[in-house]
């Protein structure tokens, strides 16, 4: 009877597993999958086969283990494992070290870390793992946040700012793309200011495709444009030669009603000038006339470009008068090197842009034209050191 009555006992502990400290997190038939360890684990980490078996001594192939710590961090530590095994990790060691102190303060001393560790992980952060281990902690941090102390508001919006801008700064830029989802597991507020970072990496990295993935983020996720918008992205579409992308995009700040800056139709309108677009060109000079009254010295000599494609020496000349009248000082002395590039430079880019059966006819038209607005200019009594002979003598120029 004695031997029936343990069994029975022994039935009965089976079919209800405890799970100590787990109530919170876990119902009572809950399983946890074996995880090994792996080299991302950090010191301070338990991993799930380090934790105490239900009835040590009596069920030697169970695998069921008791749950020591909160689910979230155990799902995430089992996460950050699997894909450690298939690609070495290699974190600085003080990100490291920060991240380790930041785990133990949620998930053993249940407590928020102060804020100067996440600032200083950011800062220290050097290559695409140390991104990882923040975003990680970001998610834990979340979780305990919402679970412990619930708080449902995102971080700041000048922490997720800096969380972009370091992912450019490392390069982390699949990381940098979830700073701009709208809904994310890292409490992440995304915007404008956080996008513009990973732009300005497209800007310097000549990456149009990135900003395309970057300007569909921001649609998907209803980010406004602005006017900084506009001067990265135009900046790239010149920068990497892509009228069509500039034209997509011109209209898409157009139509969302975006102020654009004085920098824009610099940007804008020198490329219509250079691929010989006066259609679009002047489209452009009237959009910049209803809220600028002064051209700058770049739009002005993109008027005087688009005035020589039709023929109008005297008018090109006239707005370069204008430009002698109106622009200040400091600014008036680039008038001459850019008249030298319009004689140097522009003939030739433009012209190779054009339809193999147009370009003689506009290379001719070209080498009339051009002398005719140096002249012009003279007349007008402005001096002018131009050699327009670079013109005359080039014959890849003319023909």
């Amino acid at each position: 009877m004695q031997v029936v009555s343990q069994a029975r006992r022994l039935s009965r502990a089976f079919k209800s597993p405890i799970l100590l400290n787990s109530d919170r997190f876990f119902a009572p038939d809950f399983r946890f999958l074996e995880s090994p360890l792996t080299s991302l684990q950090c010191p301070n980490h338990h991993s799930f086969s380090s934790l105490t078996p239900c009835f040590s001594g009596m069920i030697q192939s169970n695998h069921l283990q008791v749950a020591q710590q909160p689910m979230y961090l155990m799902m995430s530590r089992a996460s950050f494992a699997s894909e450690a095994s298939t690609t070495e990790r290699n974190p600085t060691e003080a990100v490291k070290e920060l991240y380790d102190k930041m785990l133990d303060s949620v998930a053993v001393k249940r407590t928020m870390p102060p804020n100067a560790w996440l600032w200083s992980l950011l800062e220290n952060c050097k290559n695409h793992d140390d991104i990882k281990l923040l975003f990680d902690i970001l998610e834990n941090l979340r979780r305990f946040r919402l679970s412990n102390l619930r708080i449902h508001d995102n971080f700041n919006c000048n922490l997720c700012r800096e969380i972009a801008k370091t992912c450019a700064r490392v390069g982390a830029l699949d990381y940098g793309k979830k700073a701009l989802w709208k809904h994310n597991v890292y409490g992440l507020t995304p915007s404008i200011g956080s996008a513009h970072h990973l732009l300005l990496y497209a800007k310097n990295h000549n990456d149009a495709k990135l900003m395309v993935e970057i300007m569909k983020l921001l649609k998907r996720n209803d980010l406004p444009l602005q006017p900084g918008t506009a001067d990265i992205v135009f900046s790239i579409c010149y920068n990497t030669d892509n009228w069509e992308l500039m034209s997509k995009y011109s209209k898409r700040f157009v139509k969302a009603g975006v102020k654009l800056r004085q920098t824009a139709f610099d940007v804008w309108m020198e490329f219509a000038a250079k691929i010989g677009d006066t259609e679009t060109l002047w489209k452009i000079e009237k959009l910049r006339s209803e809220s600028m009254k002064q051209h700058s010295l770049v739009t002005g000599f993109s008027c005087a470009k688009g005035f020589l494609l039709e023929h109008k020496p005297e008018d090109a000349a006239g707005i370069i008068q204008v430009l002698n009248q109106t622009l200040s000082d400091a600014k008036k002395s680039g008038i001459m090197a850019e008249l030298q590039k319009l004689v140097n430079e522009w003939p030739l880019e433009v012209i190779k842009r054009q339809k193999e059966a147009d370009r003689k006819a506009l290379a001719t038209s070209l080498k009339s034209d051009i002398p005719a607005m140096v002249s012009g200019l003279l007349d007008m009594g402005l001096e002018v050191s131009v050699n327009v002979e670079d013109l005359t003598s080039k014959e890849g120029i003319l023909y």
